[in-house]
């Protein structure tokens, strides 16, 4: 059996801010349905944007968390998506150009490249591009990153 994530389900404050964001990491996605959700009344919006085969489902907040998410703080929660691409350093170049932060730590592996950018929302996003086909060495974590 093949598994792989088909889509993620993610409320964000702004629909817009998010769609900037994605569309500069991902040119390749397209809008694949969007709409008005009214469970619950209030009509928050509501929009599905990937490819023909993944997607991110996404949801507008129509209120403001108790407490602020702030990723790797030690609570539960999300800390970021990890995304293979073909070519980090476009896609840094794309999301620097769009105005987003780089968040990017150091690291240096012989087999992998990787960023990482906020999004408007302030969730971290990596961006992985490997090196090499070999499972062990894409996989490797005894090397220095």
């Amino acid at each position: 059996m093949t598994i792989r994530l088909e889509h993620a389900n993610i409320t964000v404050r702004d629909l817009d801010d998010s769609v900037r964001f994605i569309s500069a990491a991902f040119p390749e996605f397209k809008v694949r349905r969007r709409g008005l959700y009214d469970g619950g009344g209030g009509g928050r919006r509501w929009m599905h944007i990937g490819t023909d085969d993944t997607y991110l489902a996404l949801n507008e907040a129509s209120r403001e968390p108790a407490e602020k998410w702030v990723p790797y703080e030690r609570k539960p929660g999300v800390n970021h998506l990890g995304y293979e691409v073909d070519d980090v350093n476009a896609v840094r170049v794309r999301l620097t150009e769009a105005g987003f932060k780089d968040s990017t730590y150091p690291n240096n592996h012989p087999h992998r490249k990787r960023v990482y950018f906020y999004d408007a929302d302030g969730n971290d996003w990596e961006f992985v591009e490997y090196l090499s086909d070999d499972p062990a060495k894409r996989n490797d974590y005894d090397l220095p990153d």
